[in-house]
Order: structure tokens, then C-alpha cells, then sequence
């Protein structure tokens, strides 16, 4: 018999897992999918030997989350760091591109590199004080109290009609926005500028890793973790209520609200189910994955080597695809997420041919095909792109839902990210993982601190059924 119930595993489920079993209990997780890793996933969409990631496949916070380094990621799975971590292609052929190097990359922006440097720079600096502070709870005083204010300063800045008065050029801009864009928000806002500065300093602090052998490796690494200390996971095995489950102490739900309420079945208090039924949901993706005969051909030769590349032009036509999601439209311009991680991991496809992993923001719950807007905006910036083009492959946002239930209406960040979803996500409490069943724990990223390949929601749900219900610590982690 179990003493603790593992519902989804995804990242988070699989580190409320990692962390309860590590503790020495023996855990059960609950999989209704075949393979495990929900976000983390890597299949053969469209031909054998060519390996797409299903949703996530770039991971910024790989290096920084506090579980995954004291899981010790980087030492379990071999990650590409590419020395681009990002950049943002301009008509003409010129491009913004992120170094991992901040300095060279403000040497290379023209008029305002002085000025970017002096806005990152901070952030660079005190990194690991800034990831603690904002992927930790959020009602506590930080422990680096001068790295959340400078963090905070530069988003009150970069989330207002402020965020151009630094520059001059196109370029700056333009890097900083395909940045604060992946929240999927207005833009500006505070949540998309805060989002975006994390992202940029860890760009420069340690590189946006790729997993070489595609995400699946990193739930891969802490599925084995999770084996090596007992526990067991269960595919195919969907949890129709919690009373399904064994008698166990512990339940931790890697599900969004919808999910639990299905799952407590009438059992939760009014008040508490009002809040859930009333969390809200985002905006989406329509992904599109590529399978082409050569590399992405980009106009400006920066490109080759990023890891990841912001297709949107500049920052105002970002600003303006972005705002026309929020506003329930489809962009004829989409800004387009685009990766490559054939460029840094052969055995991704094929010798002659190359993986394109990329997406788009849609109105929640869109049904519509965006693979032609994504073509002939890569087309734009990478003439001959559509010539190399093999198979194409779409998931509308519509059917992203259908393929995990935590998406609803396609939101892969399992709820709005505003200042208000920031706050009450779920609930506002200064413990939200928390739910008012007994040993019923919220493990997704409808918990603080919200989307994002960190495993932070399902091991700080984790720490509090430790302490709860056990009276435990939190075990080391690491190998």
C-alpha cells in the first residue's frame, strides 16, 4: 500500500514524486496517458527517426530552478547550451541577437547597447536572488531583498508606455520583446516584462539549455529517480475521482482546477469550489512542427546558432500580433516561437534532415490552422524556407486541450498570467498548494509559481505534505 498517490506526470507531479519518494515513502503516480512527462514529451510525430518535442523543448529555467539544481539536472542528462540563446530577425536581413555574453551582445546593438547593458546588467548579476525570489512563494520577503527591488524596477519600467524611453534603435527592442512575449500577455504589461527580463538574464547568466535527445530525457531522468527509491509509475491509468485512489496520507494532484474538481467529486467546500470554478484560463498556442531538407536559410546569419529565434519583427509588430490574441483575433502576422534542436542534437532526425519545432498565439479555444501565417513568416525572414518545407504537422489550440487536460482552451500555462492570476493561483494564500481536504495537495502550474519546466509548483506541494502530514524535511535531491 502506498503512502502517497501521484496524480499526473508531469513536471511538477514528477517532482512532488522525486521528493516524496526521496524521503523515503513509497509513491504511487497516476499517469491516463501511455508515456509519462506530460510537457516533457519527445515522439516520432510524423516519420520514424525524426523526434519532436510534443510541448516544451527550450528550457531557460533548467539551470535555475532551485529543484532542478539541487536535483542536479545538468550532471543526470546531457543539455546543449547554445552559445545564441535567443534572437529576434528584422525585415532586411538584420538581426537582435542574445550571447550568452551580455557584453558582446550590447557591443553588436548598435546605439542602444549601452543602454540595454545597464537595464540587464543588474539582473545578471543577482540572477540566482531574482529565481529564488520569483519562483518561491510569493507572499514571504525575499531573501535578496536588493535583487527584488532591482527586479521589480526594471518590470514597473519594461511593463509600461516607459519600455521604449532607453532606446533608440529598432534592435534593442525588439530582443527585449520576443523575451516577454512567451507569457502570453498584452504587451506592454507587468507580468509579460517580468517574465521577459527573467528569461533575458538567465540568456546571459547560463544559456537556454536543450535537452539533447529531446525533453522526454528530463522525465526520463526523474521517472528512473523516482524507480531507484521505490516508487511507481503508471501509465494508461486515469483517476476518475480521489476515491479511486488507495487509502494513502498524501494525494498530490498535478491537475488544474477543473481537474480537481472533477476529482474531489462535490466534496469540497463551497467557497473553496467557487474560487476554482472561477480561476481563469489564458490565451493559447497553435503549434507546428516541421520536418525539412536543410537547415532554416535566416536572412541574417546571427541566426544559425540560436537555440531559439522570436519571430515577429519589431517590437511594436510583436506588441500588435500580441494584442490582437488578447483581443479574441487571429495575427495575420503571428509572433512564432521557432527552435531548431536538429542544430544542436544530430540524432534528432535524420542525416540531410532537420526538426523544426515551433508556435503561435491563438484566441483560447481556437480551432483554426495557423501553419500558413507560421510559413510565411518564416518565409519573411528566412527566404527559401518554404522550399525546404518536407511535412508539416498542426495542433490547433483546441486540440493541444484535447492532448492534456491541464491545457484548457490550448493555455499551457494552466491559467491566466496577469497580476491578479499571479496572486490568487488558485486561491490567495500564503500556502496555495494547500487544499481544504485533508492530504489533498495542488501540484501543477495553477500553483505558485506558475508555467514553466521548473518543477517548483510540485515541490513545494511536496514540502508541505512533508511537514503536514509526515513530519518529515525535504530530502536531498541530488546524485
Amino acid at each position: 500500500m502506498p503512502d502517497v498517490a501521484v496524480v499526473g506526470s508531469g513536471p511538477n507531479g514528477l517532482a512532488a514524486a522525486v521528493t516524496m519518494a526521496r524521503a523515503g515513502l513509497k509513491v504511487h503516480v497516476y499517469e491516463a496517458a501511455g508515456t509519462p512527462g506530460g510537457g516533457l514529451r519527445t515522439s516520432e510525430l510524423m516519420e520514424p527517426g525524426h523526434f519532436h518535442d510534443i510541448c516544451s523543448a527550450v528550457h531557460p529555467m533548467a539551470l535555475a530552478s532551485p529543484f532542478f539544481r539541487a536535483f542536479e539536472l545538468s550532471r543526470r542528462i546531457r543539455l546543449a547550451v547554445p552559445e545564441v540563446s535567443y534572437g529576434s530577425p528584422l525585415d532586411g536581413g538584420s538581426a537582435a541577437v542574445a550571447y550568452r555574453s551580455l557584453e558582446r551582445t550590447a557591443a553588436e546593438l548598435g546605439r542602444d547597447g549601452a543602454a540595454y547593458h545597464r537595464l540587464m546588467a543588474p539582473l545578471v548579476q543577482r540572477v540566482d536572488g531574482i529565481a529564488e525570489f520569483t519562483l518561491n512563494q510569493l507572499l514571504r520577503l525575499p531573501k535578496d531583498p536588493r535583487a527584488a527591488a532591482v527586479f521589480g524596477l526594471r518590470t514597473l519600467e519594461q511593463g509600461s508606455p516607459l519600455w521604449g524611453a532607453r532606446f533608440r534603435e529598432e534592435l534593442a527592442p525588439a530582443l527585449l520583446a520576443g523575451a516577454a512575449a512567451h507569457a502570453v500577455s498584452r504587451l506592454p504589461s507587468l507580468t509579460a516584462a517580468g517574465a521577459g527580463l527573467m528569461l533575458g538574464a538567465l540568456g546571459h547568466a547560463g544559456g537556454w539549455p536543450i535537452p539533447v535527445g529531446g525533453s522526454a530525457a528530463i522525465s526520463r531522468a526523474m521517472v528512473t529517480d523516482i524507480e531507484a527509491h521505490g516508487g511507481v509509475v503508471e501509465t494508461g491509468a486515469r483517476i476518475g475521482s480521489l476515491a479511486e485512489l488507495p487509502p494513502v496520507r498524501a494525494t498530490l494532484l498535478d491537475v488544474a482546477p477543473p481537474g480537481l474538481l472533477r476529482l474531489a467529486h462535490g466534496r469540497l467546500p463551497v467557497r473553496y469550489r467557487r474560487a476554482l470554478e472561477s480561476f481563469r484560463f489564458g490565451n493559447a498556442a497553435c503549434k507546428v512542427d516541421f520536418i525539412l531538407s536543410g537547415p532554416v536559410p535566416w536572412a541574417a546569419p546571427g541566426l544559425a546558432a540560436a537555440g531559439t529565434i522570436h519571430v515577429g519583427g519589431t517590437r511594436a509588430e510583436t506588441a500588435e500580433a500580441e494584442n490582437l490574441v488578447d483581443a479574441g483575433r487571429h495575427p495575420e502576422r503571428p509572433y512564432v516561437l521557432v527552435s531548431q534542436p536538429s542544430r544542436f542534437d544530430a540524432g534528432r532526425a535524420p542525416a540531410g534532415r532537420h526538426i523544426l519545432w515551433s508556435y503561435c498565439h491563438v484566441p483560447a479555444g481556437s480551432t483554426v490552422d495557423m501553419g500558413e501565417a507560421v510559413i510565411a513568416q518564416l518565409e519573411r525572414f528566412a527566404p527559401g524556407f518554404r522550399d525546404l518545407v518536407v511535412r508539416c504537422h498542426v495542433t490547433t489550440a483546441a486540440s493541444l486541450a484535447d492532448y492534456n487536460e491541464n491545457y484548457v482552451g490550448g493555455d499551457f500555462s494552466a491559467g491566466l498570467m496577469d497580476l491578479r492570476g499571479l496572486l490568487r493561483r488558485p486561491v490567495l494564500s500564503p500556502v496555495p498548494w494547500r487544499t481544504p481536504l485533508p492530504g489533498v495537495y495542488l501540484a501543477s502550474s495553477s500553483t505558485p509559481p506558475g508555467p514553466g519546466v521548473t518543477g517548483m509548483p510540485g515541490f513545494h506541494a511536496a514540502r508541505y505534505a512533508l511537514k503536514d502530514i509526515f513530519g518529515l524535511p525535504v530530502p536531498g535531491l541530488g546524485l
